[in-house]
């Protein structure tokens, strides 16, 4: 019986119907590629203005704004509706495939690149909120109204599922951005192709579109070749050194440049990390006013600092026996492991046979380690973000006051008291709250300016800058400096703030606020 109806509704088709199983093979490609549009162009504006929930919270607002509007205008689209749709997917190619490379390249070049970021994210939306309501139509009498809906939104959600996990997974880390947008553009454009090939009632204007379809997929075939030089050229006219390094991984993008003074500089999503030319004092400031405090700690965990170069200063120490470093990217450790200018600069620290690397999540792994250390080290980026503001909560520092030993210290990075004053308080009093006892200090970095530091013990205690001897050749730190540290001007001096939970994430909203005018 389904059979007979099957063939009965192809007989009542008229000849050359738009053949549904392409159609809504359409469906699922389109999908795929509408969401990977909006991840790019999130992707994109977290990595050009900042590491930021913020900017993927605007894009994907005005994403989605933009395809209802998409949506609303398919009302007045009349005529063969399947000439539409391949016009329509030939220029969301185009528009989606070079969204990626137009944004890189003039970031530099732009004054208001947000006009330009949202008036690109408006136009791409709406052209892909075209799409499902104009297939709906095509498709319309060819399957059942409830036939209709449920498939479609049963491809267009697949295909989303699809996007969603291939972009972080494979795409990113295999492709780039300026590659995946060029190369997902071409497969709008495919479709147009199969669509153009597919019905005998696209006859009469095949040949014509036939050559726009082949122009399309050339263009971005070229921009898919040179897709490296492209991004090249744009990280060139944005950093102010020659970039020798880039890498795109499944968590952030690296970039490390390099200038004639032998300077090397590197940048996590854009956000400098450190300059050779001075990180000694912030890795200086970071570890040994700790070691100076715990001259008999021999078990140290490290938390972020794949760099190695906070392990380089902990190796000084003899007494160190096992250090144990948990880094989130491989990429990272294994930059800093194989690249010879890099090994120079941590002084092989990572390939010591005292030190345990660790590629894993640092929230996890605190839970679920089982092992105590005399002193841990707190070294992750900046809380930019929700995903790295959770690693500055009461709930992660509870959880690593168990990690200790009796006595032993922690020592976290607590980004500028001078430019983010609420965020480096905030910090100081989320330990407070934790049930540790924090001892505030800083320290001068020429690259970031005034640096911010928190010493914290479970146990109330005060801090012994006498404790224990300095290693030899060290360039910044002194006893006399590391006493120094604590003093506080006023215009550093402590503030309140609210503590830092995961359910309200505060310490964000003041990085945010503090940061945000100096384009961090």
């Amino acid at each position: 019986m389904r059979r007979r109806r099957a063939r009965a509704a192809q007989q009542l088709a008229p000849a050359g119907a738009p053949r549904p199983a392409i159609l809504l093979g359409s469906v699922a490609v389109i999908a795929t590629c509408g969401l990977l549009y909006e991840l790019i162009a999130g992707t994109l504006a977290s990595y050009l203005l900042g590491d930021s929930v913020t900017q993927f919270s605007t894009v994907i607002g005005v994403y989605l704004f933009s395809m209802g509007v998409g949506s609303w205008l398919s009302r007045y689209l009349g005529g063969p509706l399947l000439r539409w749709f391949i016009r329509l997917e030939i220029l969301v190619g185009l528009v989606g495939g070079a969204s990626a490379p137009l944004l890189f390249g003039l970031f530099a070049h732009v004054g208001s690149f947000r006009v330009l970021l949202y008036g690109l994210v408006g136009l791409l939306g709406a052209l892909v909120g075209l799409e499902i309501p104009l297939l709906l139509r095509i498709l319309q009498g060819r399957l059942a109204f409830k036939e209709l809906v449920a498939r479609v939104f049963t491809f267009d959600y697949v295909g989303s599922l699809l996007a969603a996990v291939i972009f972080p997974l494979v795409l990113v880390p295999r492709l780039g951005l300026v590659r995946t947008a060029l190369l997902f553009g071409a497969l709008n454009v495919v479709v147009a192709g199969v669509s153009l090939l597919g019905f005998d009632e696209t006859r009469p204007y095949r040949r014509r579109y036939l050559a726009l379809i082949i122009l399309a997929l050339l263009a971005l075939g070229v921009g898919v070749v040179g897709a490296e030089r492209i991004q090249r050229y744009a990280e060139g006219e944005v950093f102010q050194d020659t970039v020798i390094y880039a890498q795109s991984t499944p968590y952030q993008r690296l970039v490390l440049t390099g200038n004639h003074r032998g300077e090397l500089r590197l940048f996590l999503n854009g956000n400098l990390q450190f300059s050779s030319a001075d990180e000694y004092r912030y890795h200086e400031a970071l570890v040994h006013p700790a070691m100076q405090d715990r001259p008999r700690a021999h078990r140290i965990l490290v938390l972020g600092g794949g760099d190695g170069l906070a392990v380089r200063e902990l190796l000084k120490y003899p007494q160190v026996q096992h250090i144990r470093l948990v880094d989130l990217d491989p990429a990272m450790t294994r930059l800093f492991r194989s690249n010879q200018l890099l090994r120079e600069l941590n002084h092989n620290s990572l390939l010591s046979s005292k030190v345990e690397v660790h590629n894993t999540d640092a929230y996890a792994w605190i839970r679920q380690d089982t092992a105590r250390y005399d002193v841990v080290l707190v070294d992750f980026p900046d809380p930019g973000n929700y995903s790295i503001g959770k690693l500055y909560t009461t709930a992660f520092y509870q959880t690593l006051r168990q990690r200790l030993r009796p006595g032993g210290l922690v020592v976290v990075q607590a980004t500028s008291p001078y430019v983010a004053r609420r965020a480096y308080w905030c910090v100081v009093h989320t330990l407070a709250a934790s049930g540790f006892s924090a001892v505030p200090y800083h320290a001068y970095v020429p690259s970031f300016g005034e640096w911010g530091y928190v010493l914290a013990q479970a146990a109330p205690g005060t801090w012994r800058p006498d404790g224990g001897p300095l290693p030899a050749g060290l360039r910044f730190a002194t006893p006399q400096v590391i006493n120094e540290m604590r003093r506080f001007p006023p215009d550093m001096s402590e503030v309140p703030t609210d503590i830092n939970q995961l359910n309200n994430q505060a310490l964000v909203r003041y990085f945010e606020e503090e940061w945000g005018p100096y384009g961090q």
